[in-house]
């Protein structure tokens, strides 16, 4: 006879192992489905207000106006909402930015723990039940994949820290789009059923999906988990959203690198981008021999700082906002109106726009464009002197832009070349 061989048995930690796949993995008692509709409703909102301020910060960069404005290729139909940016009220874009960055900040903790909820579902097996079932699993994959490459490029662009290769501004574009389709078809699969859920709970006899059918004992009720997230909410915005104020509030915005430090006493003692030193601005680059070239139908025109400064000069009180998201508050700026500059050259009655190049050698944003009301504002200047100081070399020194409502890379900064016209 044959010899029978003994029958193996799996050890019993082995037999009980599970896959992410089976609902029995993951125990947690405070997964649910009001706990997740809780969530969802909050990211309903906060997203959304995401998404409209970062459009109104993409338009602000008068995109359409001139290719150094924006590289963005082929945005077509993506750009339909697109106006000419205007100029008040001059802290608009203090304000659009100033929430856009801070509320993707305070969202962070609601995301992941959205995600967190919901992560049961992503393994999920068969992948599509049925037609609607893998609409709704696409939706969730454009969803989780934008929102997350979205918040990772913002979060290390907002911390100077861009990693990721080609421009921030194009990859978060179309990372934005490719989000919203995710978060609309989303939206309206599931807004239905979370509205349900959170009005009268989970109809008697209808299972809870996503609550585990072998939890744990609970360490921590939902309300709390939810308390918890509102409390690491609450610690970011104290801790960022003061990099938008002077004062105080910046002191502690100690998670943003416009905040925790005072730049020190005297009249430019305010917040800058890029220092003089950061983009090579020598003091022989902006010394005696410097000079401001205006160019138009009138001709060009060589100016020295000596020559702008017995020019009529004006005064203009605005803050530096900037696309990372803080801001200073007013600043008294003193210098020539960009019209008149126009009306020098050759465009006496209804201004231009106008293209301003710096002394800058290297980086982004060296030029920009500025549109014809941009220019037309009065309190739009050639700025010399800031809180009745001369410029100091960080801030622009001998000559930089100022213009209301505008993100801070169109106020120019170390001036060369201004050239009014059609752009």
């Amino acid at each position: 006879m044959p010899e029978r061989r003994p029958t193996r048995t799996l050890p019993g930690a082995l037999r009980s192992l599970r896959t992410p796949s089976d609902p029995g993995f993951w125990r947690s008692p405070v997964r649910g489905a009001r706990f997740t509709a809780v969530l969802g409703v909050v990211l309903l909102a906060g997203l959304t207000l995401l998404f409209v301020t970062g459009l109104l910060s993409y338009a602000a960069y008068n995109p359409d106006l001139n290719p150094v404005n924006d590289k963005t290729p082929g945005k077509d139909l993506l750009g339909f909402y697109l106006f000419s940016w205007p100029t008040g009220p001059h802290w608009l874009y203090r304000l659009t930015q100033g929430l856009h960055v801070t509320v993707g900040i305070v969202l962070v903790p609601v995301l992941l723990a959205k995600l967190w909820s919901v992560i049961p579902r992503l393994f999920a097996l068969p992948p599509a039940r049925s037609v609607g079932h893998a609409l709704e699993r696409l939706s969730l994959l454009l969803l989780i994949g934008g929102a997350l490459f979205q918040f990772i490029t913002g979060l290390l662009n907002i911390q100077l820290d861009y990693l990721f290769p080609g421009s921030f501004y194009t990859l978060h574009f179309y990372g934005a789009w490719v989000f919203l389709a995710g978060f609309v078809t989303h939206t309206v699969l599931k807004a239905p059923q979370a509205v349900r859920v959170l009005r009268n709970g989970i109809p008697r006899g209808e299972p809870d999906t996503l609550a585990a059918p072998d939890p744990l004992p609970a360490t921590l009720s939902r309300r709390g988990a939810l308390a918890m997230v509102g409390a690491g909410s609450l610690l970011l915005l104290i801790t960022s959203a003061g990099r938008s104020f002077d004062g105080p509030l910046r002191r502690i915005a100690l998670l943003t690198p416009r905040g925790g430090t005072d730049p020190g006493p005297g009249p430019n003692a305010f917040q800058v981008n890029k220092t003089a030193a950061a983009v090579r601005i020598t003091p022989a680059d902006t010394g005696e021999r410097w000079r401001l070239t205006v160019r138009g139908p009138a001709g060009e025109f060589r100016f020295s700082r000596a020559e702008l400064l017995a020019m009529e000069q004006h005064s203009a009180a605005l803050p530096i906002a900037c696309v990372e998201g803080w801001s200073t508050s007013d600043q008294q700026w003193r210098g020539v109106r960009l019209s008149d500059l126009a009306a020098l050259a050759g465009f006496p009655d209804r201004p231009p726009g106008v293209f301003v190049e710096s002394l800058q050698r290297g980086g982004s944003f060296r030029k920009a464009a500025l549109r014809d009301n941009q220019v037309r504002d009065g309190r739009s200047l050639l700025a010399l002197e800031v809180n009745g100081a001369p410029l100091s070399p960080d801030h622009g020194y001998p000559a930089r832009i100022i213009v209301p409502a505008a993100p801070g890379v169109l106020n120019t900064k170390w001036v060369e070349t201004l050239t009014f016209g059609e752009l």
